[in-house]
């Protein structure tokens, strides 16, 4: 029963960042975009594992970052120096992970998109 609870709080979370987060849904459509592209290319279970767990990353960080700001703001509503580092440093670590999520994807899907393009322009 206690899981069920938890699980039930922790739905509630990203609940809340779907509906207060843009840049949570718009990383969610970029993910769904993703999916669309790897069923459409059929990637290989591998390249399913990559992309499956950079989407999960990136969004757990944003709900991380997410946290940590509105933790933040209840602490201060001032700029404090080291508080603003620490929101920085949160958004820091997604926006990295973001980009190498990127270069992942570049890798997985530019070369059957160029098989595409080469197909086309035939």
């Amino acid at each position: 029963m206690r899981f069920l609870k938890s699980f039930k709080y922790a739905l509630q979370g990203i609940k809340h960042c779907f509906v207060s987060e843009k840049n949570f849904r718009m990383l969610l459509v970029i993910a769904a975009i993703t999916f669309f592209l790897g069923i459409v290319f059929r990637i290989s279970a591998s390249e399913w594992l990559a992309v499956l767990f950079c989407s999960a990353l990136v969004l757990s960080l944003e709900m991380i970052n997410t946290a940590i700001e509105k933790l933040s703001n209840i602490v201060t509503e001032s700029i404090h120096p080291v508080i603003k580092q620490v929101k920085d440093i949160a958004a820091g670590a997604v926006c990295l992970v973001s980009i190498l999520s990127f270069i992942i994807g570049c890798i997985i899907f530019l070369p059957k998109i160029a098989l595409v393009i080469k197909y086309f322009i035939k």
